[in-house]
Parts: structure tokens; C-alpha cells; sequence
């Protein structure tokens, strides 16, 4: 029993201390392996040259990426202090991330849909929207909820595993499966396999972890892996079905 209890403080000690740090690396290595596949091609060295705003968003978006290892690594470090002191530049970055989400997601669809003649622009859009909407919500309530440490910490990793669904989407060729096309259940488990499936597997080690050292999986989880899910099903959904009411809206949007 002596041994058991002194174990147990070292296993808490540390899981609680480095793995939210290997997270962050984790799904830094994600984004970077991810984007490393399209960078040269869609980016730098593009056949048409791509709209200014397209640089400034990968910009932030990268430097989201470092701050948030920035702020798991003080963490670690036990510099809470200074991890609270840069939290509201961390917010600052955070609204900047969303309005770029969404402004260049537009701006890209419409680039995509009338200088590229691309097919399908408006099923990019939805799951653009979605994927900068399920970062902003658990961002924001992990500000809220900043005096939460548990809720705190788990709700930012909800937030920049939603991130990581543009990364694992270059990781196999999204739509350059015409043959699935024609079996709506195949494409629509094929898009979920390349765009989802690795976010959902980052949330289910995370619960998993909560699982095997608290015995039990805490509520951020609980609620967010099933919210994200019902999510994803019903943004499949509508890209895979073409649902008219999302056309009609994104026709609205680009014009």
C-alpha cells in the first residue's frame, strides 16, 4: 500500500507536468508534417499566385502554433505568472485567428471558384467555417473559464485539435477520389478519414489519459468529443448531399 500511494503522486506528477507539452508538440508536428505536403506548391511556388491574405493567415496561423507551445512549455516550467501575463496576447491572437479564418476562407473559396474554376468551393467554405468555429468556442470558454485549471488546459487542447483538421486534410488528397464520389457512404467516410478522423484521435487520447489516471474521463470530453462528432456528421453531411440550402448560401457569400 506504501508503494502504491508513493507510485501514484510520481504517475500524477507526471502526466500533469509534461503531457499537455508533448500534446502541443504533438499536434505542432501535425501542422507542420500537414502543410509541409501543399507549402511549396499552393504557397510559395504556386502555377497562379495566390491572394496576399492567404500569407498573413499561414503567418498567424503558424505563430498561434508556437505560442501555444510557448504557453504549455511556462507551464511546465511552473512560470504560471508569466503564462497568465501573455495569456490576453494569446487572446488577441485568437480573435485575429478567427476574423482571418473567416475572411480568408471566403476570400479563397471566391479565388478558388473564379480565377481556378475549382469544383465544389462551397463545400470548402462550410468546412472552413466549421473548423474555425470549433477552435473559437472551447478557446472562448477556456478564457472563461481561465481560473479553471482543468477545464482551462482541456478546452485549449479541444480548441487547437480543431486546428489541426486543415493539416491532417493534406495529409491524402481530399477530393482526387472521383471514384467515390459515386458512393456517397464511401466519400463521405473518405472525407472524414482525411479531415477528422486524426482530430477526433487527438481528443480521444486526452480522454483516454483522464480515463486511466482519474478513472474517469472529465466532462470537457464528455461533452466536447460527442459535440464535435455530431458536428462533423452533419457537416459531412450537407457537403456530401450538396444541400441546397448551404448553396444558396455560399453563392450569398462569394457573390
Amino acid at each position: 500500500m506504501v508503494a502504491s500511494s508513493a507510485i501514484a503522486p510520481s504517475r500524477a506528477d507526471l502526466l500533469e507536468n509534461y503531457f499537455y507539452f508533448l500534446m502541443a508538440l504533438l499536434i505542432a508536428a501535425v501542422v507542420v508534417y500537414g502543410f509541409s505536403q501543399t507549402v511549396e506548391t499552393k504557397l510559395f511556388h504556386p502555377p497562379q499566385p495566390r491572394p496576399f491574405l492567404l500569407f498573413v493567415h499561414a503567418a498567424v496561423f503558424f505563430g498561434w502554433v508556437l505560442f501555444f507551445i510557448l504557453q504549455s512549455a511556462l507551464v511546465r516550467m511552473r512560470n504560471v505568472s508569466w503564462h497568465r501575463s501573455i495569456g490576453w496576447f494569446g487572446v488577441g491572437l485568437a480573435v485575429t485567428m478567427f476574423v482571418l479564418g473567416i475572411s480568408t476562407a471566403v476570400t479563397m473559396a471566391r479565388f478558388n471558384k473564379f480565377t481556378l474554376h475549382a469544383r465544389y468551393p462551397e463545400a470548402n467554405l462550410l468546412i472552413s467555417f466549421f473548423d474555425i468555429t470549433a477552435f473559437a468556442i472551447p478557446f472562448a470558454l477556456a478564457i472563461y473559464w481561465r481560473k479553471k485549471p482543468a477545464f482551462h488546459r482541456r478546452l485549449q487542447l479541444l480548441s487547437c485539435s480543431a486546428l489541426t483538421a486543415a493539416a491532417f486534410g493534406r495529409f491524402l488528397p481530399l477530393f482526387s477520389m472521383p471514384a467515390a464520389r459515386h458512393n456517397l457512404p464511401l466519400f463521405a467516410f473518405a472525407i472524414w478519414t482525411t479531415l477528422y478522423a486524426g482530430v477526433d484521435i487527438l481528443i480521444l487520447i486526452a480522454a483516454a489519459r483522464d480515463l486511466f489516471f482519474d478513472r474517469r474521463i472529465h466532462p470537457v470530453y464528455l461533452w466536447g468529443l460527442p459535440a464535435f462528432a455530431a458536428c462533423q456528421t452533419f457537416v459531412l453531411y450537407t457537403v456530401v448531399h450538396h444541400s441546397p440550402w448551404w448553396l444558396k448560401t455560399a453563392e450569398a457569400i462569394l457573390g
